[in-house]
């Protein structure tokens, strides 16, 4: 009978590896699960494996070009932790949910992920393979799952995390509506004065012989500017949007990006309190199911999208790696604010660090929220002054110049 090796998760949470005699992989899958154990590989032996322990490529790999809304992520991980959650195990969790009809979209995605497993692969090597839009922390986070045996938890805080970041998302867009709706109109009506008024008036102005408004003549000069070279205009806005673009892609550029969206008013507080609530909430919810710290800080850093938060990040491992404190590290790297270090440093005081991180979480939340109001307060009247003051300029040159003619043909 064929010799099967692999490594699995026991009820209690620990990693175990051994060898099991089986006709067939289902077969090996079917005996681990029968006495509790939630397989992470299972692989012929002297089949060949990757360094981390997953099966070989030959073992079904997707090609993760399915795509999936963050709606349907939500739903998705929701669904799979409440099953995770009643008692059921992974494979069987998801022929669950395959069978279910309302999850019609996601079908596609669960048949793959489960095919994976039942081949022996891990969840999330499975998740990588099967979706692009599962992004490396979601992976990650299903791969501490995995090794601590608590991944319906963990599943559990990232579809509260995702739900959180999509309702975000959906006021921002509700409160910027507004905004683009006058930035659109008062666009349209600027070039409605440039193409087509400006040029009428200007005929009328050249035939009464006075001497014009400076005012006036600079919007007469625009208008010309902008008649004869519209087009180098519009090759000009799309070669300055391209060299941007190629520059962000470069490494060097894209560092400069990301450090300057955090430093910049208004947006730079809400992009680094949105990180704040994802590092204090996914450390919680790891270190509170076992994870030693380091090995969730390098999980942490190597999902950071944000490059420069990610430097950040890698100076803090560096440091807790040679023996520092949590606290002492982040106190030293010198970005972090005094109230997360201070709550950090009450939390590994009382031995209760899992629990201080959560409260952090908590707290930057509300001031996440605050911040977003705040944001949209400020842009939606902002933009209304601007356009406001820009049609009013125009329109105050033109009925000065008129004026200014009339008077002349009065004389």
């Amino acid at each position: 009978m064929p010799l099967f090796s692999y490594q699995a998760v026991d009820a209690g949470g620990t990693r175990t590896s051994g060898e099991i005699e089986a006709k067939s992989r289902g077969d090996a899958l079917r005996k681990l699960e029968s006495n509790r154990l939630q397989p992470l590989s299972v692989r012929l032996k002297g089949e060949g494996a990757s360094d981390d322990g997953e099966p070989s490529s030959s073992a079904a790999p997707g090609d993760g070009s399915a795509t999936l809304s963050l709606p349907q992520i939500v739903h998705f991980t929701d669904e799979i932790s409440d099953l995770l959650d009643a008692g059921l195990q992974l494979e069987p969790a998801l022929r669950l949910m395959e069978q279910r009809r309302e999850l019609s979209k996601l079908k596609g995605i669960v048949s793959r992920l489960r095919e994976d497993i039942r081949d022996g692969a891990s969840f999330s090597s499975s998740l990588r393979r099967a979706s692009s839009s599962f992004d490396e922390l979601y992976c990650r986070l299903a791969e501490a799952g995995e090794l601590s045996g608590a991944l319906p938890r963990i599943l559990r805080r990232q579809a509260l995390f995702l739900a959180s970041m999509h309702e975000l998302r959906n006021r921002v867009i509700q409160a910027l509506i507004y905004p683009a709706f006058i930035t659109v109109a008062g666009v349209v009506l600027m070039s409605v004065f440039m193409v087509v008024l400006v040029p009428q008036l200007t005929s009328l102005f050249t035939k009464t012989g006075q001497e014009l408004p400076l005012i006036t003549r600079l919007l007469i000069a625009t208008s010309g500017f902008v008649g004869a070279w519209w087009w180098a205009v519009l090759v000009g806005i799309g070669a300055g949007l391209l060299g941007f673009w190629s520059y962000v892609s470069t490494p060097a550029g894209k560092l400069w990006w990301h450090r300057e969206q955090v430093h910049v008013p208004l947006v730079g507080p809400v992009i680094s309190s949105r990180y704040y609530v994802q590092l204090s909430q996914t450390l919680a919810t790891m270190v509170g199911s076992g994870i030693p710290l380091l090995n969730a800080l390098r999980l942490m850093e190597s999902a950071t999208a944000n490059l420069y938060m990610k430097g950040l990040l890698t100076k803090v491992v560096a440091i807790v790696s040679e023996g520092g404190s949590l606290s002492r590290a982040l106190q030293r790297v010198g970005e972090f604010p005094p109230t997360l270090i201070d709550m950090v440093s009450v939390g590994e005081q009382t031995g209760d660090l899992a629990t201080s991180l959560e409260k952090i979480g908590t707290r930057y939340d509300k001031e996440l929220n605050i911040k977003i109001q705040r944001l949209t307060a400020v842009i939606q009247p902002t933009i209304v002054i601007f356009m406001a003051v820009m049609v009013g300029v125009v329109a105050y040159s033109m009925i000065t110049g008129i004026f200014q003619a009339v008077s002349g043909l009065k004389h």
